[in-house]
């Protein structure tokens, strides 16, 4: 009797079973939607039966009319439309915000270096040995300061002689004068002793001038470094005494890259901060014709007065470079976006309450935001929603306060 029990209830199981896996559909895919679906029982009934008219008359498998179920066969349009987010929907809600463009100083920062003006090599225009050094190394010198003295040997002695040669000349030409205003002198005289004295004259500034190159001077004003020499040493013509590092004014050097480069002109004002905290204001005095081949940059230089030399040479620096004033737009990054084609903007509301799209320039990241430019004067711009509406979209656009888009 167990036995009977037992076995009825397996097939009470197994005749369920089967019915529910009838119930079922199987899907071939690959044939577009809604297609290459088959019931499971048409693959036991072929030409359909008392189990197919059972299953059809329950209406199992009438899928698409139950809750929640997207038919395949409907375009995105259609789905839409029966979802009530067709073109007769109610518009969507985006929240805006009105931004007025308003000039604020465009500046380009740059990043490089100080830089001396120049560093000149004082060097000897005649040879000989060094007998002096008055200055050493670190010392502030102005044009015209000695640096060396050589030893001047016989120089001074053919100053002296020149100096005989052109008084016995001179009064020589004096004497002749008197003879030839008296009339005991015939005129044509005069042209040789003038040119006795011309000659003396001049051998007289030669010694005087080779005399003078014993005393070596600069001829700019700055510090003093090497390469120096030292007293005893023969310097020979052209070999250096000391150098002068030039240090007013100052340089900033630096490369402004090439997609700046339209904003950059000579006699523009920069604010320079070096690494050590010293501030300047400069004005751009050099921009390279040319970029450099490796770094697509142009070279510029800046002026920066330091009478009191408290810049130094090859310190790291930054400048703000002011270029101008623009009409430009602070906005929140977040309502910044990408139109289809991956071009950076906004989306605003404009007249009937339209949605557009209006690429912008990036000018500056700062905390307030981020400036832009390329927009109308007066934007509506859309601060919520702007990711789930389409140009030319009609929406229902309100501020924060509730107030409607005005055009």
């Amino acid at each position: 009797m167990r036995a009977i029990f037992s076995y009825g209830i397996a097939l009470v199981i197994v005749l369920v079973l089967a019915v529910w896996m009838a119930s079922g559909i199987l899907v071939t895919g690959g044939k577009g939607p809604g297609n290459g679906e088959t019931p499971l029982v048409a693959l036991v009934e072929k030409d359909g039966g008392p189990l197919t008219s059972a299953i059809e008359d329950s209406g199992i498998n009438n899928h698409a009319e139950q809750a929640g179920h997207v038919d395949p066969h409907l375009t995105i349009a259609q789905r839409n439309e029966e979802n009530g987010g067709g073109l007769a929907a109610a518009p969507r809600s985006v929240r805006i915000e009105v931004v007025t463009a308003q000039n604020m100083p465009i500046e380009v920062p740059l990043r490089g270096r100080t830089k001396a003006k120049s560093a000149i090599s004082v060097v000897a225009q005649t040879s000989g040995i060094v007998q002096t050094v008055p200055v050493r190394k670190g010392d502030t010198v102005k044009a015209g300061d000695t640096l060396c003295t050589l030893d001047q040997g016989a120089r001074k002695l053919a100053v002296d002689q020149a100096q005989a040669a052109f008084a016995q000349a001179k009064s020589a030409f004096d004497s002749n004068a008197a003879l030839v205003e008296k009339g005991v002198a015939p005129p044509n005289t005069t042209l040789a002793v003038e040119a006795a004295l011309k000659g003396a004259q001049a051998q007289l500034e030669n010694a005087q001038l080779e005399l003078n190159r014993t005393i070596i001077k600069t001829d700019v004003a700055g510090v003093v470094s090497d390469p120096m020499t030292n007293v005893g040493t023969m310097l020979g013509m052209g070999q250096p005494c000391a150098t002068v590092v030039e240090l007013d004014p100052m340089l900033f050097i630096a490369s402004v890259p090439e997609a700046r480069i339209q904003y950059a002109r000579v006699g523009l004002k920069a604010d320079v901060t070096t690494i050590t905290g010293d501030k300047a204001e400069g004005t751009v005095s050099y921009i390279a014709p040319t970029a450099d081949d490796a770094t697509r940059s142009f070279p510029v230089e800046i002026d920066l007065p330091n009478g009191d030399l408290k810049l130094r040479d090859g310190i790291t620096a930054e400048a703000v470079v002011n270029v101008g004033t623009a009409p430009v737009h602070v906005l929140k990054q977040s309502v910044l976006t990408l139109d289809d084609e991956g071009v950076l903007g906004i989306r605003t509301v404009e007249a009937g309450n339209k949605v557009a799209f209006h690429p912008v320039t990036i000018i500056r990241d700062t905390r307030e935001g981020v400036w832009v430019t390329g927009l109308p004067f007066r934007i509506n711009v859309i601060t919520v929603g702007q990711e789930f509406v389409q140009p030319g979209q009609v929406v229902d656009a309100k501020t924060a306060d509730g107030e409607p888009a005005q055009s």
